[in-house]
């Protein structure tokens, strides 16, 4: 782009101001749709109207600044630095003229502070001046979520105001930007929710894994990694998952297939399946669920998802907080420790020896674990615990 000439560029009209070829508008656009999946959302767009519009700062401010919180900028200035946002979010929003605009609408800064009164403005001299900022242009955007953006453009002062033409290109621009900050909204929710949920599954030491619609392995947690890696029972053989044991592995191959083949007659959901996988002697049995991926209407690509894999091990205890414990139960932080000794199967006396204390010391943490709880029996603790939401804490 930047070793393109001016006419290749854009073209200009009788007042110096742009207007895009097709080919050029067309480009814009992608990048801006392209923007929620780029690591610095819009960076590509915000530069591409730098260029086109002869700006030396053009500005997305994804979460407008307020007096108890920073703003969120993505800020396009070529190779100068970008210089003073603290000091804007901190200080000089508070004088920003572009405050609350209409939204949808294009100004620029002498229709907010009236013909002539810009370069009077105390926002104007004391932090756009010193930047080499004369001309100013902006719009919000608002969604009918209730998300709040601003777009900003700023030209130096060797540069021509910008024109009727220059608001027309903008004006053209912000539907579509519009719809591009509700999709890295809608992005942004199901990264979040898929965050929060594989965290919990973490958790609870669930190994998950993912295979495409030819059985290969698509995608798996960090638990299921480190089972794969120690290859005890479960192990990946090309990208296709295999069980060690050979008559576990046909049945396993078989749940697969049956998987794949989606909901049953009728259109029935497809019924989750289990099997036991055999590991080396002396470790208990894997526990693995199957089940079918449901798909979407309109599945995209060469690669869906279309079998899920829940892969537990016994002999892994769930890593629960002791904290959450303490708060749960109104525990002391030796009682929680003790009382996750126990939900791990140690007896009584094992578990005095893992957090080295006197067994005499255990058995009145324990009596006084009981009282709080309101149990009797150490089954029924161990029981209540491991139904509790310690897992997901």
């Amino acid at each position: 782009m930047a070793n393109l000439s001016r006419r290749e560029r854009f073209e200009t009209d009788s007042d110096d101001s742009v207007s895009l070829s097709l080919s050029r508008f067309s480009e814009l656009l992608g990048a801006i749709y392209q923007g929620p999946l780029e690591p610095v959302p819009w960076k590509t767009a915000l530069e591409l109207l730098r260029t086109y519009l002869r700006a030396n700062y053009v500005t997305l401010m994804l979460r407008p600044p307020s007096p108890d919180r920073e703003g969120l900028m993505v800020n396009a200035a070529g190779d100068a630095p970008i210089t003073r946002q603290a000091e804007y979010n901190k200080y000089y929003y508070a004088l920003d003229p572009f405050i609350d605009l209409p939204p949808g609408r294009v100004f620029v800064a002498d229709e907010l502070t009236g013909q002539g009164k810009w370069r009077e403005t105390e926002f104007y001299k004391q932090f756009l001046k010193p930047l080499d900022i004369l001309y100013a242009l902006g719009a919000d955007i608002v969604t009918e979520d209730g998300i709040h953006c601003r777009f900003r453009a700023s030209r130096p002062h060797r540069e021509r105001p910008f024109s009727s033409r220059d608001k027309a290109l903008c004006a053209a621009m912000l539907p579509h930007l519009k719809r591009a900050v509700v999709l890295h909204s809608q992005l942004n929710l199901i990264d979040s929710e898929r965050r929060l949920y594989a965290g919990t599954i973490d958790r609870m030491l669930v190994g998950t894994v993912i295979l495409d619609e030819t059985g290969a392995v698509m995608k798996s947690n960090a638990v299921a990694d480190e089972m794969l890696r120690e290859g005890d029972g479960l192990r990946l053989v090309g990208g296709v998952l295999r069980a060690e044991n050979s008559t576990d592995n046909r049945e396993l191959q078989r749940l697969i297939k049956r998987a794949m083949a989606g909901p049953g007659e009728g259109g029935s959901p497809a019924v989750a399946e289990a099997i036991s996988i055999t590991r080396k002697a002396g470790r208990s049995k894997l526990g693995v669920v199957v089940r079918s991926v449901p798909q979407a209407d309109w599945p995209e690509g060469n690669r869906n998802p279309a079998v899920a894999l829940l892969i537990r091990d016994p002999d892994r205890r769930t890593e629960a907080s002791r904290e959450t414990v303490r708060r749960l139960f109104d525990l002391t932080p030796a009682e929680a420790a003790l009382a996750l000794a126990l939900a791990d199967g140690l007896t009584l006396d094992e578990a005095a020896d893992r957090l080295a204390i006197r067994k005499n010391t255990a058995r009145a943490h324990l009596r006084s674990i009981f009282a709080k709880i309101g149990v009797s029996r150490q089954t029924t603790l161990v029981r209540m615990l491991l139904s509790s939401v310690i897992a997901l804490g």
